[in-house]
């Protein structure tokens, strides 16, 4: 499929949050967004339904996985130049929140360096579909008082762990949570910190476990192979004893929320 390019009219970018599942998940503003898009660059991780929102347009998977092949991000940025420079309106729609680790400020510095428009729609992030799915707040009244958002990966593919708040949420350690787990206590988190692990968060099939700290390795067979994020400390805690799911719950099929009672 190709578009008729249109030089004399100035193209723009629009970044979109797709949410981190489910396509009910995305804005309504970021739905309306992706419905005027001539041209779509869409992560890995969107759900493949979202094309209903643009069916006119032409789609480019530009996708990333940790430890499989890659679309570079010196071809993502070309490509949003390329498009734009032709007068196309662009969708670059990313899974979860643009702003959340998806290297946002590199393609925002693409487009302002070729003179290029464009706005930014906030999504849902990973770490708040998973407190949501268990219902356990990220923050709590009078012992939840700081929230972190890391990547266990650094850009040499290194696994960091830290302790920065009460409440600490992992993104992209699914694949090494028992190293995450002896990171963690060098780090100084206490063997018997609550742990939660949400992998899918957002989809039909996410899949919910808990530990402890010093537990954590526990939830490699469960949850290998999917995307996960790996909330520490006080937000991994279940609010109540009525809402506690015990060690290595799994969710599937339905939110897991729906496991617990009201």
């Amino acid at each position: 499929m190709s578009l008729p390019a249109n030089p004399a009219t100035p193209g723009r970018v629009i970044f979109i949050g797709a949410g981190p599942g489910s396509a009910d998940l995305i804005t309504l503003r970021g739905a309306r967004a992706l419905g005027q898009a001539q041209v779509v660059l869409f992560d890995a991780l969107t759900d493949p339904s979202l094309r209903d929102f643009a069916p006119q347009a032409l789609w480019l998977d530009v996708g990333k996985r940790g430890f499989t092949a890659a679309t570079a991000q010196a071809r993502i940025n070309a490509l949003l130049v390329q498009h734009a420079a032709s007068g196309a309106v662009v969708a670059r729609l990313k899974g979860g929140d643009p702003s959340i680790f998806g290297r946002l400020e590199e393609e925002l510095q693409a487009l302002a360096e070729a003179g290029i428009a464009s706005e930014v729609i906030p999504g849902v992030t990973a770490a708040l579909a998973a407190a949501a799915a268990t219902q356990r707040p990220l923050t709590r009244r009078g012992q939840g008082r700081s929230l972190a958002l890391s990547t266990a990966m650094t850009a040499e593919l290194e696994l960091r762990a830290s302790q920065r708040a009460d409440t600490e949420v992992f993104y992209m350690a699914g694949r090494q949570l028992a190293d995450l787990s002896r990171r963690l206590q060098d780090a100084g988190w206490a063997g018997d910190t609550p742990v939660n692990v949400v992998s899918r968060a957002g989809w039909p099939d996410q899949l919910m476990s808990d530990h402890c700290v010093s537990t954590l390795p526990a939830a490699c067979v469960m949850h290998a192979g999917r995307p996960a994020v790996v909330t520490v400390g006080v937000g991994a805690a279940p609010v109540c004893r009525l809402l506690a799911a015990p060690t290595a719950t799994a969710v599937e099929g339905h939110p897991a929320s729906a496991a617990f009672p009201p």
